[in-house]
């Protein structure tokens, strides 16, 4: 079954983006591998901290006068916020401090 993504929209859960040529996916897998387990760390972590980073920008950009807990709570929210009910997420966000 063909699923895709609109633009800004999150993929259901268990639904995966399959984009890629199957080729240029081998290729881009046989390059990473290629890479120490440092280094791909090091990439992983790097990307996360962007991507946290474009998250961070994003919420300032709605609310310039976003307080840290308030960037905490959102960060937390876009990255993980789809993966808890609603108890858990109260729960988690009642333990972020600023």
């Amino acid at each position: 079954m063909d699923q895709r993504a609109w633009f800004g929209e999150g993929l259901p859960k268990g639904i995966i983006m399959l984009d890629t040529h199957e080729s240029i996916q081998l290729r881009f897998e046989k390059m990473m591998m290629e890479r120490s387990p440092i280094e791909r760390l090091k990439m992983g972590c790097s990307m996360f901290d962007t991507a946290k980073e474009i998250v961070r920008s994003s919420i300032l950009n709605k609310n310039p006068q976003a307080s840290l807990e308030e960037i905490r709570k959102g960060i937390f929210l876009r990255f993980y916020g789809q993966d808890f009910n609603e108890v858990q997420i109260k729960n988690i966000l009642g333990g972020l401090k600023p």
